[in-house]
């Protein structure tokens, strides 16, 4: 975790294409993508290079919400997302840029996720720990082989 990014990687028991679904679905990604405490909604997802989403996570203790939304600048299907990431709150400046690659392996899908930019005033271990709950999520969405 140098600087203001996070490296991670997982190896998932399932396809790229069930796992690349996952990140370009609104109802999956928020499903999976909030950390522990949080839920997530989806105001508008349009998953097409130069397409943007919104969102926001609630903490549901508070109730507090912070929204975020960004661009995404690279899609090729089952392989690799790239996009931008901005925080609507002035608070926490700048915009993140999040790369996630899929490989196919003999198990099932190579994930490997580097999200660059966090703003200084978020820590970035706990960034690091809220996409491992995420990640956590995300196996249990995408690794379920559900026949019905």
């Amino acid at each position: 975790m140098a600087g203001n990014t996070v490296r991670l990687h997982r190896v998932l028991h399932a396809p790229p294409e069930r796992v690349y679904r996952a990140f370009l679905t609104a109802e999956a990604l928020a499903k999976w993508i909030p950390p522990n405490g949080f839920t997530a909604t989806v105001h508008h997802m349009e998953p097409r290079v130069g397409g943007t989403f919104k969102m926001s996570f609630t903490n549901f203790t508070t109730q507090q919400s912070h929204s975020f939304g960004g661009e995404y600048l690279e899609l090729v299907p089952n392989e690799l997302l790239r996009y931008t990431d901005k925080f609507d709150d002035p608070n926490l400046p700048g915009v993140m840029q999040v790369t996630v690659a899929l490989k196919a392996v003999s198990c099932g899908t190579d994930l490997s996720i580097v999200q660059e930019g966090i703003p200084d005033v978020i820590p970035v271990e706990m960034c690091y720990l809220g996409w491992q709950e995420s990640l956590v999520l995300l196996a249990k969405l995408v690794e379920p082989e559900i026949q019905q």
